[in-house]
């Protein structure tokens, strides 16, 4: 199974998209910091939030919370 993303990673992906993680979260109408929680913890809605500003499925960036088994490769 893949690794998560270190918040610093999707920090600079976010940075390379043109946008913070303050900023986005401000654009949705929550606090600035809030959706910093989705960096530590699980919360689909900011890591949906999150994803759509980076144009990928939170799937890419949080394989362990959203493991399913299948197409995994256990050789």
């Amino acid at each position: 199974m893949k690794n998560d993303w270190h918040p610093a990673d999707i920090i600079a992906a976010l940075r390379k998209q043109g946008t913070t993680l303050a900023g986005l979260s401000r654009s949705a109408g929550l606090g600035s910091s809030t959706l910093a929680n989705a960096l530590t913890r699980p919360w689909p809605k900011g890591e949906w939030l999150i994803t759509e500003a980076l144009s990928i499925h939170p799937a890419e960036i949080w394989p362990s919370r959203y493991y399913d088994g299948v197409g995994v490769d256990r050789s």
